[in-house]
């Protein structure tokens, strides 16, 4: 590597000329800032780094490749960005059916190229609109859809052949992925040529977003039967997008999130090996999902380690040959946790920085945060402003111009090891425990995302990490912010559709339906068809999800604390 080296510390001579000649005198006439240099999750980080720093025999054939190419560090496609730029995929649902599909409309319109569809609190928990529990929750934080007649709303006039959509939901994910086949067989549209993702990662819920309904074995059944069916019937859909963002969003660090996230997905890919299906049948249509923090360096390094790690687990630990199997692919969105309702432009700043680190960290699609999200739902005006920031680093920024730029960095390529390292020791310790599911069962991530979530808050609070506008920087009055807000309108409105979606549908056909359902579910058969034909007969979410559970059971959180 050039210099000669010191035996006792491994350093090269020059650098040790530098650190006691050009530094100490440097540093006698004027101190550093007196502040601890870590990254946001606490990671050290040295004032200089040279080859010395990435140890003896790092290789970068072995360590970087090609793109393309395992293992897979500077990116999946040999073109990367200049070949076609990452999908832009904001994030939309609120309110009603027809609202969502305005502002889906309205996005695609200013450029936006693929779908991502939130849904409200009740869907989620696989609770119908007129359930007492989501009262006052129905359509405030994402669409409500209790039937497929919503979900026929939801879309139309979008072409489900041309437009490529993810669904973000996860315990009732099947339910309504059923839903948008039906939504797809009403359009003429055949089942092989949809494209998308499904979120349907349901070990996340149990360690972050606690939204469930069964426990964690019969959940991962469901989810290997979506597998099955989509290899077969679906095969451009992606069954699961194994998502870190919401780990992340719980306080996690940037290594917890990589280590819990890959761990997750070697459960599922376990998980789909024991139901007897072939590693190279289903791995190539899962994908992963990050989140995208403040941290601009460490965030690149996190997926750039994501990549790497993934290409050597899936080879040698699962034997997979398909290349496409080796691939993360990954979805990114801003990080929600950073935004601030005070000042609140200051977003604007914050989302540019995390975007740009996700782009440079090789991202397949990006959702960019809205400024105004830590007070509501977004407006028109700031879902346009953060499209807007995706198309400037597309289009004006030069970022797209070569592969992977940061490559070669010192810094960066011994940030990427260290993380890469320390996820390594946190999959060794859960799989020493049995799996992620064991893992969950005795509360681990749980505990050590807690932990790290009240380190960080112990930080913000002692002023040791600064977050502009809120511990530095804070103003007095602030001029207030124009937010979009949901009226109980749209409730009243969506009971009143739901009624009369059961006043007409054949409900003794519906009731057979759902006995076959759990009937299936009881033998061990693909519950995903018997699904499909209860959401033609426009069962609802609710009805569907609550039909399995005299099988499954539900759940209930053990505390960790």
């Amino acid at each position: 590597m050039g210099d000669a080296r010191r035996p006792e510390d491994g350093r090269s001579t020059a650098r040790s000329e530098w650190e006691t000649g050009t530094l100490e005198g440097a540093l006698g006439k004027s101190a550093e800032r007196p502040v601890a240099f870590t990254t946001v999750s606490d990671l050290p980080i040295e004032r200089l780094y040279t080859s010395d720093d990435l140890g003896p025999g790092w290789n970068e054939r072995e360590k970087l490749g090609y793109p393309g190419e395992f293992p897979y560090t500077r990116g999946i496609h040999p073109t990367m960005y200049r070949g076609r730029l990452w999908t832009m995929r904001q994030f939309a649902g609120f309110g009603s059916a027809e609202d969502t599909n305005a502002r889906f409309h309205y996005l695609l319109e200013h450029g936006q190229t693929g779908l991502s569809t939130a849904f409200d609190l009740p869907t989620l928990m696989g609770r119908d609109s007129d359930d007492s529990l989501a009262r006052g929750e129905v359509g405030r934080e994402g669409v409500a859809i209790d039937t497929l007649a919503d979900m026929e709303i939801l879309f139309r006039g979008i072409p489900l052949d041309r437009v490529s959509t993810s669904m973000t939901i996860n315990a009732p994910a099947a339910v309504i992925f059923c839903m948008y086949l039906a939504v797809a067989e009403k359009q003429g549209v055949p089942f092989a040529q949809l494209e998308g993702t499904l979120q349907n990662d349901i070990l996340k819920e149990y360690i972050a977003q606690k939204e469930w309904i069964y426990p964690p074995r019969p959940s991962m059944r469901i989810i290997t039967d979506l597998m099955a069916f989509c290899a077969c019937s679906v095969p451009k859909w992606n069954t699961i997008s194994i998502s870190g963002y919401h780990i992340r969003e719980a306080g996690s660090t940037a290594v917890q999130e990589l280590a819990f996230t890959l761990a997750d997905g070697i459960a599922y890919v376990e998980a789909g090996i024991k139901a007897g299906l072939k590693v190279d049948d289903f791995a190539p249509r899962l994908s992963y999902f990050f989140n995208s923090h403040n941290d601009f360096f460490e965030e690149i390094a996190k997926m750039r380690a994501a990549r790497r790690i993934w290409a050597h687990v899936m080879r040698e630990r699962f034997g997979a040959v398909n290349p496409r199997s080796l691939m993360l692919r990954f979805h990114t969105q801003t990080a929600g946790c950073s935004l601030t309702a005070q000042q609140p432009l200051n977003n604007v700043a914050r989302v540019t920085v995390q975007a740009l680190a996700a782009v440079l960290g090789g991202t397949q699609s990006l959702h960019t945060d809205s400024f105004d999200e830590a007070l509501a739902l977004p407006t028109e005006t700031a879902v346009t402003v953060a499209l807007r920031t995706q198309q400037v680093l597309a289009e004006e920024s030069g970022v797209t111009n070569t592969i992977d730029p940061l490559a070669g960095s010192y810094f960066v390529e011994a940030l990427t090891d260290k993380i890469e390292r320390e996820a390594l020791t946190y999959i060794a310790r859960i799989d020493d425990m049995g799996g992620m599911i064991e893992a969950i069962e005795r509360g681990f991530p749980q505990k050590e995302i807690a932990d790290a979530s009240y380190h960080y808050q112990r930080q913000v609070d002692a002023g040791e990490k600064t977050i502009v506008g809120v511990n530095k920087y804070a103003i007095g009055d602030e001029r207030k912010t124009d937010t979009l807000k949901i009226g109980d309108e749209v409730e009243q409105a969506q009971l009143a559709r739901l009624a009369g979606v059961k006043a007409r549908r054949d409900e003794a056909r519906l009731r057979r339906g759902l006995a076959a359902l759990a009937a299936a579910a009881a033998r061990g058969d693909n519950v995903i068809p018997f699904m499909l034909e209860c959401v033609r007969d426009y069962g609802t979410v609710q009805e569907l999800s609550q039909a399995l559970v005299p099988v499954f059971g539900t759940y209930r959180e053990v505390s960790v604390l």
